[in-house]
């Protein structure tokens, strides 16, 4: 045998003296010594002592007075934070507002197109030309009365001098001249 399984053996023979017990010597109850063996009791457990955790003590601030500029700053908060919520209501009020003129004026558009359409229809404008014709408040116009504007031609325009009478002073003269005998003529 080689070293290595030697030694296998060796250890394994330390063990075989338990199997030398016989079943009946042992009882259940406890181990038994055998003779020329000395019974180890097992030593009672030593707790090392627990330190108590001792907390640190804390040094509480105590109250002070509220600061006058803190209250007038929650305050301050508060009044702004109405303010932003009033004027949202507002804009809300506002915004439903816009949205119903806006539906009344489509409305009322529509209405105005049926109002234009009746008004056409209620008046034939042949039917009133023959109506005035016929007793004499309305004449027709003859050939001489129609003028006619030639188009043709690109448009020119001829400047005439005019004189100018007294000058700048003069035209202001004649302004106020002109003021006046109207308020006389008002009074009279």
């Amino acid at each position: 045998m080689d070293a290595g399984m030697a030694a296998a053996v060796k250890y394994r023979a330390r063990y075989d003296r338990y199997n030398d017990i016989p079943y009946n010597a042992y009882d259940g109850s406890a181990v038994r010594q055998l003779p020329g063996e000395e019974v180890l009791q097992p030593r009672p457990l030593v707790r090392p002592k627990e330190r108590v955790v001792a907390r640190p003590r804390i040094r509480v601030r105590e109250a002070g007075q509220v600061s006058p500029f803190a209250v007038a700053g929650f305050l301050a908060v508060a009044v702004f934070a109405l303010l932003l919520l009033y004027s949202y209501v507002n804009l809300t009020v506002i915004s439903q507002q816009v949205v119903d003129l806006r539906s009344e004026m489509t409305e009322l558009r529509s209405e105005e197109a049926k109002l234009r359409a009746q008004y056409e229809l209620a008046y034939d404008l042949d039917s009133i030309e023959s109506e005035m014709t016929t007793n004499g408040t309305m004449v027709k116009p003859q050939n001489g009365q129609t003028i006619y504007v030639d188009l043709s031609e690109p448009d020119s325009v001829m400047l005439f001098a005019q004189e100018e009478t007294g000058g700048e002073a003069g035209g202001f003269l004649e302004g106020i001249e002109s003021i006046a005998t109207e308020i006389v003529e008002y009074f009279q």
